[in-house]
């Protein structure tokens, strides 16, 4: 098998997909994965590939990585390709049997004319196709080639929307993300050992917020929902991680001093902690996973790791969030002063929605997302790679 990538940089997308490529060299396939960039400059962040989390754990599995090594810079993936370029895709893909696209932006290279033709499988991971800019008319043009043999659908939302946009629906199917039901659990040792890192008392409620500083994640929201909440909350504290959740970012030390305006003493309980490589210990050590995003969620993989450990999921009404958090916590209408209320009751019924979210963890097991990608990626070979002349097993 054979991954392409964009790029390697912080998102839920690639720490899913670089996991479910884990789990399936972990069964006995092999692996090997392309990078379009080398380099990612975006979230007011650079982002090399040799430091992301994904591309060492790969690379520790004994995964190959290799890179056109392209430096990515604002803008989408190009239309024209060097011949230098399309001549390492070609020798990756050669060796391969199926491709799996992580999103439907590396299409933009797979759908070069004179490569190895292999059936590719697109991994979507979002709820707005029409917002990827050249990438679904990327996607349509492989389908009507016969390239895109299936669509894998991280969320229901996502489903129903590609197939709004035209996708065929027979060749959409969903596999719900899962996480690491060990590495992502309710620990008391975890809890303190990180509250007493950061300073923070054993009692004072905490909420975290998980996201790259993106328009989609509505960080002025969750600002907003932050003021008014360590208005009232005297001992509360809110972390902020992800790319580009730093002092850092100009962009992000102008949204707090407009959402805390004549309030600025409240920001030393506002924590900028940038990317994380322990996302399992600030989950442990929060009461609250919020999410505040406004468009393009599918499946949220914060809610769903900060729920694992024991944080209760308040979340905006976007993508799968609300089946997600039904029955684990709230959904609420993007107003901070209603996000603000629902963290104090989330804090409140912490210990009584404990049960439920112990009983609902194999539904958001590991182990059932990488056996589903596995019997889909076995019958996708059985199926259509007699098809494919010119493919390894052919």
């Amino acid at each position: 098998m054979l991954s392409v990538y964009e790029g390697f940089f912080s998102g839920g997308a690639r720490i899913v997909h670089s996991d479910i490529v884990l789990g399936l060299t972990e069964g006995g396939q092999r692996h090997q994965v392309l990078s379009l960039y080398g380099e990612v400059h975006r979230e007011a962040t650079r982002q090399l590939m040799a430091d992301d989390t994904c591309y060492r754990a790969l690379t520790a599995a004994g995964v190959g990585v290799t890179t056109l090594g392209r430096t990515f810079r604002g803008t989408g993936v190009p239309a024209g390709f060097t011949g230098p370029e399309l001549a390492e895709t070609a020798r990756a893909t050669a060796g391969a049997d199926v491709i799996l696209s992580l999103k439907e932006q590396p299409l933009g290279l797979l759908n070069q004319a004179g490569l190895p033709r292999r059936p590719v499988v697109v991994c979507l991971h979002r709820s707005d196709p029409e917002n990827q800019g050249a990438a679904l008319g990327e996607l349509k043009a492989a389908i009507a080639d016969g390239t895109v043999v299936a669509c894998v659908c991280c969320a229901e939302s996502t489903r129903a929307a590609y197939q709004a946009a035209g996708i065929p629906a027979g060749l959409l199917h969903v596999i719900p993300n899962g996480v690491d039901l060990f590495r992502f659990r309710p620990d008391a040792a975890r809890r303190l050992a990180t509250r007493t890192e950061l300073g923070i008392g054993p009692a004072a409620p905490v909420v975290v917020f998980a996201a790259r500083y993106d328009a989609m994640k509505n960080v002025p929201l969750l600002l907003a929902a932050a003021r008014a909440w360590l208005g009232r909350v005297p001992d509360g504290q809110v972390l902020m991680c992800g790319a580009g959740m730093t002092a850092a970012n100009t962009g992000l030390t102008a949204d707090v001093a407009e959402a805390f305006g004549t309030r600025p003493g409240l920001t030393d309980r506002l924590r900028l902690l940038g990317v994380r490589r322990d996302m399992e210990m600030l989950y442990a050590a929060s009461d609250v996973v919020a999410l505040t995003s406004a468009w393009g969620e599918a499946a949220p993989l914060c809610l769903i790791e900060g729920m694992m450990c024991g944080a209760v999921p308040v979340a905006t009404d976007v993508g799968d969030s609300a089946a997600i958090v039904a029955g684990h916590g709230l959904v609420t209408a993007p107003d901070p002063e209603v996000i603000a209320a629902a963290w104090s009751q989330a804090v409140a019924s912490r210990a009584d929605l404990a049960p439920a979210l112990v009983a609902s963890r194999e539904r958001f097991s590991r182990t059932r997302m990488i056996a589903s990608y596995a019997a889909l990626l076995d019958r996708t070979a059985a199926d259509v790679l007699p098809e494919f002349d010119d493919s390894p097993a052919a």
